[in-house]
């Protein structure tokens, strides 16, 4: 249990260090306009509406791809419960991206494909953590 528990807390620091590192990528590739002040919430509102559209494709690539980055990090640390601690990870950055949409109305494609992908991606790692040498394995 307290591998499992290991997994899923080294697999979610990775998946952070993975939107984290995406985001700031994304804010120094395509900065706000000058003068930007976010101090409420119908700010946020305003400057996620007015984003292009590559920044908003950032933001999605990088709740997928921390995702199954770091599922794959706990499914490979967890041993045979490789499929729980990946989904743990995908369901995690699920409720994030739930949050997101909750509070940041983004456009219906981004909310809808940001909703449904981290947990199949995360499980899709699951499954490719457990292959050696090509030779799948059950989960």
């Amino acid at each position: 249990m307290v591998r499992l528990i290991l997994a899923v807390l080294l697999g979610l620091l990775v998946a952070l260090a993975c939107l984290l590192a995406m985001q700031f990528a994304a804010t120094w590739l395509m900065p706000p306009p000058p003068g930007t002040v976010v101090l409420d919430e119908a700010d946020l509102v305003r400057l996620v509406e007015s984003e292009p559209l590559a920044r908003k494709a950032l933001t999605l690539a990088s709740w997928m791809l921390s995702s199954f980055l770091g599922a794959l990090v706990a499914a490979r640390v967890a041993g045979r419960r490789r499929t729980g601690a990946a989904l743990c990870v995908g369901g995690l950055i699920l409720a994030g991206v739930l949050l997101y949409v909750a509070t940041t109305p983004p456009p219906a494609w981004i909310g809808i494909l940001g909703l449904l992908a981290p947990v199949p991606l995360a499980w899709l790692a699951a499954r490719l953590a457990g292959r050696r040498d090509g030779a799948p394995t059950a989960p």
